[in-house]
């Protein structure tokens, strides 16, 4: 069993007041898009953390087979949200992939070479890359479920479990620069949406 959290709780602080989840990318709403690649993939599952927000971006994931969870505690930072999203996998979970709701261009494609390359070679930690950045999704193995379990933004989060097993991490050339572009201003935004 392969989970991947969509992490969809933020409050889009440098958007001035607008939810960038819910922008326009290409007819659809930026995470409808994002979930609907997940749901394309070959992962079992897909669970999507919400907070900020919450009802408006539900609104738009409505009939998407994805299970919706909700971190009350997302004010805390993105470390709550991936925590609470990990908290719900079930226990025949062998991995989870993580990907912020923001990387717009991701495709089903991106995903399924990360999670092709764990099923054939394993891994602790795979991450999606393009000519050697590092991008998302990030593919995280059940061993080090309890280390995520105990994230903090105050320690980094996630980035102090990948820095403290980084000899164990391998990049998945994925062909694409999507992986590593997401939104985080609305002049990213505009890029993506006058493609």
């Amino acid at each position: 069993m392969i989970t991947l959290i969509v992490l969809a709780a933020g409050k889009s602080t440098r958007m001035r007041g607008h939810n960038k989840l819910l922008a326009r990318v290409k007819g659809k709403p930026m995470i409808r898009r994002v979930v609907g690649a997940a749901l394309e993939s070959k992962v079992d599952e897909t669970i999507v953390v919400l907070g900020w927000d919450e009802s408006r971006i539900r609104q738009a994931l409505v009939n998407l087979p994805c299970r919706i969870i909700v971190n009350r505690e997302f004010e805390k930072g993105q470390s709550s949200s991936l925590k609470a999203g990990l908290s719900e996998v079930v226990p025949e979970t062998r991995a989870v992939l993580v990907l912020p709701g923001d990387i717009a261009g991701i495709d089903s494609r991106g995903i399924d070479k990360v999670v092709n390359a764990y099923i054939l070679d394993g891994g602790t930690i795979l991450v999606a890359a393009h000519n050697g950045r590092h991008g998302h999704p990030i593919l995280i193995d059940k061993r080090l479920f309890s280390e995520i379990a105990q994230i903090s933004e105050e320690t980094h989060g996630l980035k102090s479990v990948i820095k403290k097993h980084e000899n164990e991490i391998r990049l998945v050339e994925v062909g694409t620069d999507t992986v590593i572009k997401d939104v985080d201003t609305p002049e990213d935004l505009h890029r993506l949406t006058s493609l």
